[in-house]
């Protein structure tokens, strides 16, 4: 059963309220009694002294807030062409763009509460510079219709996010996102949540943003599980973004500094990130926006903090093609194809890669190209060498279960890329924009089997397989099995049922 699209109306039924320790807040209630909130405001705007500033509560209110639509997103600049076919990236204007949504199947209103529900809070990704909460893939009502309660939250994106200044905190969109949850602990009870029981996820650089919540001793306690979705614990050099800041005041003729930025007018401070996003790369490298080690906030070594956190469950893994995303929309897998061995030896050299590692790559895929190969040396690299290290670090005593989602998109080219498990985690392949990555035909089937996984972790701590001890192949979701070591059982999708916990 697929979840309902997030703009379907009400239709005359109540409106659920919750009265929040701001004030009170009215949603919708759409098929099947889920109650629904968006834009919630967890921060005040960050707008004029705020804008590169800490965030600091919202203001309360007096009456009833409505909360019917999506609050306004982070500013941000548009995916360049290729990617805004594939990737939908809804901009909704406003200042308060530091707000939430929920989703929640209680009947919140009621003078008898049930008993409370386990809570998923979900951070979008987009390479800290795009994406929203917004975003019709990422509707919550599945997860509420199964008996979660899902959060999703809007964070600051690009220089207003992570730009680095010498008069301003670093990491601001971690900031934002550990006050969501510091939000969710004080008010998700109230829509029939259980803050004891908070599991984060994400995708991308939302998964980054996870591995920094592993790692900041601010977030301690915020959360109880974790969902790493093809991204693992990193810090960019600060030189790396201190250039793209530079490379923005020049642009402004301005200085360096939060001061001035905060000065410039909010369409020219956009137009200068996206002149200067058009020269970096997420799988090529060069100067980026992203997170940087900094005393209070995040440690020099994310990935080891990370995996000092042993108490955390993960569930964590990556799709079998990442590398597409990247590279097909654009043509770059021909040039590289042509390219022939230098871009091998180039995926070797920027991988860190040694001469038997290719070979045992060749080996393994006997029929991949150049472009291919580069690929996966470099997707390794970024996300399934860190990743593996965080579920096997020693002295975990909570367990990690590791996935790979190797169903190929009907989009020619596409394979199994980068993204494209979403559709199917949230259970929202009915949603239009859906098919922009998977294509038409998508199996429901499928979805509701990875879906059944992500719902059954929030709710037990297992999605329905054995936890990864440090070897062996990873659970598959889709594509063809891949046989365990020494012959042992061959490991894919499995028939995980959906199920309801609803008292």
């Amino acid at each position: 059963m697929a979840a309902a699209a997030s703009g379907t109306p009400d239709r005359g039924r109540p409106r659920p309220r919750v009265r929040t320790a701001f004030g009170v807040v009215e949603g919708r209630t759409g098929p099947g009694g889920i109650a629904v909130f968006r834009g919630i405001p967890y921060a005040a705007p960050p707008v004029g002294a705020r804008r590169f500033a800490a965030p600091e509560p919202p203001e309360a209110w007096d009456g009833v807030r409505d909360a019917g639509a999506y609050g306004p997103t982070a500013p941000k600049v548009p995916y360049p062409e290729a990617f805004a076919a594939l990737l939908p990236d809804p901009e909704v204007p406003g200042d308060d763009c530091l707000n939430l949504n929920v989703w929640t199947p209680a009947p919140v209103d009621r003078e008898t509460p049930s008993a409370p529900l386990p809570v998923m809070v979900w951070i979008h990704g987009g390479a800290l510079t795009r994406g929203s909460s917004a975003v019709p893939v990422y509707d919550g009502s599945a997860f509420a219709r199964d008996g979660v309660v899902l959060v999703s939250v809007n964070y600051r994106l690009g220089v207003l996010g992570y730009g680095l200044f010498p008069d301003a905190p670093a990491n601001r969109g971690l900031l934002d996102q550990i006050a969501a949850l510091a939000w969710v602990r004080v008010n998700i009870e109230a829509f029939g949540g259980d803050p004891g029981r908070v599991t984060v996820f994400g995708e991308s650089a939302g998964a980054i943003s996870i591995g920094a919540l592993l790692a900041a001793p601010r977030a301690t306690g915020l959360f109880h599980q974790a969902v790493l979705q093809s991204g693992a614990p990193e810090v960019l050099p600060r030189d790396r973004v201190r250039t793209m800041v530079r490379r923005m005041a020049a642009l402004l003729k301005v200085p360096a500094t939060a001061e001035a930025f905060a000065g410039a007018a909010l369409p020219d401070l956009l137009a200068a990130q996206a002149a200067v996003l058009r020269r970096s790369s997420p799988l090529l490298g060069g100067p980026a926006f992203g997170l940087v080690a900094d005393p209070g906030t995040l440690p020099p070594d994310p990935l080891e903090a990370a995996a000092a956190r042993g108490d955390v469950p993960l569930l964590l893994g990556w799709t079998a093609e990442e590398y597409r995303l990247w590279l097909a929309p654009t043509g770059t897998m021909r040039l590289l194809d042509r390219l022939g061995p230098l871009s091998v030896a180039l995926g070797r050299i920027r991988s860190g890669k040694d001469r038997a590692a290719v070979r045992a790559l060749r080996a393994e895929r006997p029929g991949a190209g150049p472009a291919d190969l580069l690929g996966h040396l470099l997707t390794d690299r970024l996300l399934r060498d860190p990743l593996r290290a965080l579920a096997g670090a020693k002295g975990r005593s909570a367990p990690s279960f590791v996935y790979e989602f190797a169903w190929p998109s009907g989009i020619p080219g596409l394979g199994s890329c980068h993204a494209l498990e979403l559709g199917f985690v949230f259970d929202t392949l009915d949603v239009p924009e859906a098919s922009r990555l998977a294509g038409p035909d998508a199996p429901q089937e499928l979805a509701g089997e990875m879906h059944a996984a992500w719902v059954r972790f929030a709710v037990d701590g297992d999605p329905g397989w054995a936890p990864w001890n440090g070897d062996g192949p990873p659970k598959v979701f889709g594509g063809p099995v891949r046989e365990g070591p020494e012959g042992a059982e061959p490991v894919r999708a499995g028939a995980v049922t959906t199920r309801r916990v609803l008292p």
